[in-house]
């Protein structure tokens, strides 16, 4: 039976990080808080008032970027808006997802209903319509660059609503014109200033950094689980995770997952069963799991921040304040703040599957683990998890690649214009090849963590870790000789990006605290 979809009421201004997870999930309908439409209705009517007037004003009846010195006569305001939306259409590649799209559409209705960018309410309806009727704008990924906006990729937000392009219903591609028809609604043609509201703002960079916050939460979590079954299965110390060691530094995510992996472990057999073996210190991959893990949640903690201030951000230019009337043209859409977001987002990304495929590295090394050479029986004519950790290693390497801050690029556009430039867009996207790397690379350590614990039955871990440990061997079976891996390696990977973990570990995540 189809599960009735979720509300999710819009504040513009105060939408949570927990409610933007909730449109990034999907089956969602959206409805707006009545209070934004008198600001909306205000703004608009100030623009009116300037078109009215005949007064020179950028954005309502001026041209743009290079060309804002050209003043554009009233009878061809629709015309200036229309052009500008067909003129930017100019992305490339494939197309974003509908998880992204819908964080898209979300974030651009909190932009417009925030009552500073001059628009008509019913083009803001209009939006919020097509959202709750699925009806999708076909958004390819490429051609942004953070600066004046997210231009290219907005404008194919923008040609839906002309009636122009494609758009997609559950999966199905069909002409824009179809798609407005299915949710009652007929081509919009665009009053002075909206064609430029639509197009100015950061909410395709904004989404795409969000989707990486999401889903790099999931391998968080998923990394501190594997650590504490890697832990386990090498019969580490838990020493290391005493608290006073931890407040004594006083990082807040290092307190915190300190407290975290030692609830994992609370009640182990195995932990009490090397209690007295005179053990010293583990390898660091063990043993600075709560200083590693718990920067790279500081780090994710204090990207949420940034991107759900953004989320609810007039980021278009210029920006209408009806109280005094005042159009001013400034550089909220320049996506700085998204792409050092999105940076921080890639170096925790790209630090909890490194220090995984350490702990990978370590459970294979019988002289460090104590475990059989390669997690196998009958080692020579099977090879174990050999190969998997050369999967592992090159995928974490892949990520050292990938992390290199694309905010420190920066090329200009516009005929000098537009002379410094964010690269926001690419920042946010490749975090969804970090996170699908780093993903395999917790997934195949969890899956050698939990070969290794197999090896010392009959003891048993935590009730917590064994009830994660039933789970994992329903989706992959003890390695008792080789066998073909990948299909393994995937099932683990999609083990990592599940929504449920143990409550210790998903009170940390920085979409379950807001």
């Amino acid at each position: 039976m189809p599960v009735a979809p979720h509300c999710c009421h819009l504040i513009p201004g105060k939408v949570s990080l927990a409610t933007l997870k909730l449109i990034y999930g999907g089956n969602i309908k959206l409805t707006l808080d009545e209070r934004a439409r008198s600001s909306v209705l205000k703004a608009r009517e100030t623009v009116v008032a300037i078109v009215n007037a005949g007064k020179v004003t950028y954005g309502i009846n001026t041209g743009f970027g290079k060309l804002a010195q050209t003043t554009i006569p009233a009878q061809r305001l629709a015309e200036l808006q229309r052009n500008l939306v067909l003129s930017h259409s100019v992305g490339i590649g494939d197309l974003l997802p509908d998880n992204v799209v819908r964080v898209i559409m979300a974030t651009k209705i909190i932009s417009l209903a925030r009552g500073h960018s001059g628009v008509r309410m019913a083009l803001i309806d209009g939006l919020i319509t097509l959202f709750n009727a699925g009806v999708m704008p076909c958004i390819p990924e490429k051609g942004s660059v953070g600066a004046s906006g997210d231009l290219a990729p907005l404008a194919h937000l923008s040609l839906m609503l002309l009636g122009e392009g494609q758009v997609r219903v559950k999966g199905e591609l069909m002409p824009a014109t179809e798609g407005l028809a299915l949710a009652g609604l007929t081509p919009f043609v665009l009053a002075p200033k909206e064609g430029l509201a639509l197009l100015n703002g950061t909410q395709v960079s904004t989404a795409l950094a969000l989707r990486g916050l999401f889903e790099g939460e999931r391998v968080f979590a998923a990394g501190l689980v594997a650590g504490a079954l890697s832990l386990e299965a090498i019969k580490g110390s838990v020493k290391p995770y005493d608290p006073r060691i931890h407040e004594a530094r006083g990082q807040p995510g290092q307190i915190a997952v300190a407290a975290a992996v030692a609830s994992l472990l609370e009640g182990s057999e195995i932990l009490s069963s090397h209690a007295d073996c005179g053990r010293v210190q583990d390898p660091y991959s063990i043993r600075c799991v709560p200083q590693v893990m718990g920067a790279c949640l500081d780090n994710l903690n204090h990207a949420a921040r940034v991107l759900q201030t953004e989320a609810n951000a007039a980021s278009d230019n210029p920006l209408v304040f009806s109280e005094s009337g005042d159009v001013i043209s400034g550089g909220n859409f320049h996506a700085e703040p998204v792409a050092f977001a999105a940076d921080i987002i890639a170096l925790a990304i790209a630090e909890i599957g490194a220090i995984s495929e350490r702990r990978m590295a370590l459970l294979l090394d019988s002289g460090l683990s104590g475990l059989p050479p390669f997690l196998v029986n009958d080692g020579g004519v099977n090879s174990g998890f050999m190969i998997a950790q050369v999967t592992a290693a090159a995928l974490a390497s892949e990520n050292k690649s990938l992390a290199h801050p694309g905010s420190v690029d920066s090329l200009p556009t516009s005929a000098n214009q537009e002379d410094h430039v964010s690269m926001a867009t690419y920042a946010a996207r490749r975090l969804g090849a970090m996170c699908f790397n780093t993903a395999a690379v917790v997934g195949i350590e969890a899956m050698a963590a939990a070969q290794g614990i197999d090896f010392h039955r009959p003891l048993q871990s935590s009730p917590l870790l064994e009830k994660e440990l039933a789970a994992l061997r329903q989706r992959v079976a003890f390695l008792d000789k080789d066998r073909l891996l990948a299909p393994d390696i995937e099932e683990m990977r999609l083990w990592a990006c599940r929504d449920e973990w143990p409550a210790a570990v998903a009170a940390l995540l920085p979409g379950t605290a807001r």
